[in-house]
């Protein structure tokens, strides 16, 4: 392929994205809606978003903390549960108020005490969004403190794989894959099926946190995995496959939080990714696919129109991103990709 120094994607989507609320939302916000049309937004705040008027509440949160002038689309979730109201939820997604339901196994990650405990408990869950074409998105890891942090992604597929049998029309998305058989497992999935990857996933291996000292800003949920799951997941998000497509999990946490004893898990790239991912699509001789990933292949799984606004990128001197977005409780780090960022970003209508 010919190096290209320009060149136009449509507006990207983020399909996993954190918010929070408060001043962090206000701080934040600003990050993704520069360069994203739209985001599936987690509902993990405390208290969870369970309900649909919980949604459209933080919905509004969300558009009230929208700097002016700036066009964005919160695309809103709700947190499951054991008890979950499914005709709340039905009414909710009728209503375009949600545009999926995010399942945490209690105890995986922030904020997921309130998650699923038993699979089976949510089984009328499944099915009535298999009714109503609601999608399913998944944190895929076991929280059973008798398996390995590093195995707990590759021993959730089995669970994935019983409610993809018993709920075959059910839209499901695989999140943050981090594993090579996790990779494996969608391919052989059919069109119901999907993936979202990050942009950290496709950066780091557990090398990055542990060796030659700890570093918080590098530990996220699903953790790192080995260099060969790293180069698996890279792959397939160069690979145009339609059933892998961004989600940045982009995770503020304030700096105190992050940097502390017990600190929180989570990477905050909204700032950077487009320009980090720009650079590994080149990088793997793969730039006529970055529009796949960022831009129609997660529109496309979940039934939106490609935006029809662009991104222009040029790519030129190194790019000077912040270090730290400042709020008012404290600072939060942007992701550092450890590698120049040549990819210029501006947005067109």
């Amino acid at each position: 392929m010919t190096f290209q120094n320009r060149m136009k994607i449509p507006r990207p989507d983020d399909m996993h994205l954190h918010l929070r609320d408060g001043e962090v939302l206000k701080a934040v916000l600003p990050e993704s809606a520069r360069h994203f049309a739209r985001a599936i937004i987690m509902p993990n705040l405390q208290p969870p978003i369970a309900t649909g008027a919980q949604a459209a509440a933080y919905r509004d949160q969300i558009m009230a903390a929208l700097p002016k002038g700036m066009e964005f689309t919160p695309l809103m979730t709700l947190y499951m549960t054991e008890d979950m109201d499914v005709e709340d939820m039905a009414a909710a997604c009728h209503g375009g108020i949600i545009s999926a339901v995010k399942l945490y196994p209690a105890g995986a990650t922030t904020n997921s005490a309130s998650g699923v405990r038993n699979i089976d408990n949510v089984q009328h869950v499944f099915e009535k969004m298999e009714e109503i074409g609601l999608p399913l998105c998944i944190h895929g890891e076991v929280a059973d403190p008798g398996v390995d942090i590093f195995d707990r992604e590759k021993e959730f597929l089995e669970k994935v794989r019983r409610i993809r049998l018993a709920f075959p029309n059910l839209k499901t998305v695989l999140e943050h894959i981090t594993t090579s058989e996790s990779v494996e497992f969608v391919k052989e999935q059919d069109s119901g099926m999907a993936a979202t990857i990050t942009t950290h996933h496709m950066v780091l291996n557990r090398n990055h946190i542990l060796a030659g000292g700890i570093r918080p800003h590098y530990y996220c949920l699903p953790v790192a995995k080995r260099e060969h799951h790293r180069k698996a997941v890279l792959k397939a998000a160069v690979s145009g496959h339609p059933s892998f497509f961004l989600g940045t999990d982009s995770a503020p946490h304030i700096d105190s939080r992050k940097e502390s004893p017990c600190g929180c898990a989570g990477c905050f790239t909204a700032t950077n990714t487009i320009s980090i991912l720009a650079e590994i699509f080149q990088r793997e001789n793969a730039l006529d696919n970055l529009a796949d990933f960022t831009s129609r292949n997660g529109a496309n799984f979940y039934g939106l129109p490609v935006s029809d606004s662009t991104l222009e990128l040029s790519h030129g001197a190194p790019v000077d991103y912040p270090e730290k977005i400042h709020t008012s409780e404290g600072s939060v780090t942007v992701f550092d990709p450890m590698m120049p960022l040549h990819w210029h970003v501006e947005t067109r209508n």
